[in-house]
């Protein structure tokens, strides 16, 4: 006869899982831009060719943050699922702590990309304080540890984000990773 696993251990199996699954993904992205095609970073004397490929690239990365932020952060936020009680509320703190890391991650690689065009360098020179601000909330979001300040942080430096690319002819869209991309895989 079959014994069934108390559902406690399951869960508290899957978030070991998950949260391994975060160790190895923000250790092996790195500040490296492999992602988002690979290439060197153009200087800010580089060609208009260069620039537009280092835009794109911002584009392409603050958008990937974005996304993850408002779907698996702001969004559980708000409806409730990250209190005591709530149902799911451990997958969504996993899932929302894998996003706070995939999010930093994809806002320093957004950063460098910036790097190679003097507009958009320049729009997004300022924001680098908040975008390191980041760089632990993903764990403290994982514990369940996270308040209304928290959840605004991602916010604002997303939307300073957006701004500041916006300014700089770089519009970013919003777009929501898929589950590989937000587990590193």
């Amino acid at each position: 006869m079959p014994r069934s696993v108390p559902r406690s251990v399951a869960r508290g199996v899957v978030a070991l899982m998950l949260s391994c699954a975060l160790l190895l993904t923000t250790a092996a992205c790195g500040d490296d831009d492999a992602s988002a095609g690979g290439a060197a970073t153009p200087t800010a004397s580089g060609t208009f060719e260069q620039q537009r490929l280092a835009k794109t690239r911002f584009v392409a990365n603050a958008g990937l943050a974005a996304g993850a932020t408002y779907q698996w952060i702001v969004k559980p936020y708000r409806a409730g699922k990250f209190k005591k009680g709530a149902d799911g509320r451990t997958l969504a703190l996993v899932k929302a702590g894998l996003a706070g890391a995939f999010t930093y991650n994809r806002l320093k690689a957004a950063t460098n990309n910036a790097k190679g065009d003097p507009l958009l360098s320049k729009a997004v020179a300022p924001l680098t304080a908040g975008i390191e601000s980041l760089k632990e909330l993903g764990t403290k979001l994982r514990k369940g540890e996270v308040g209304d300040g928290d959840v605004g942080a991602f916010e604002n430096v997303i939307n300073s984000v957006k701004d500041a690319g916006k300014s700089a002819g770089a519009e970013v869209v919003e777009k929501v990773p898929s589950a590989s991309q937000l587990s590193g895989g």
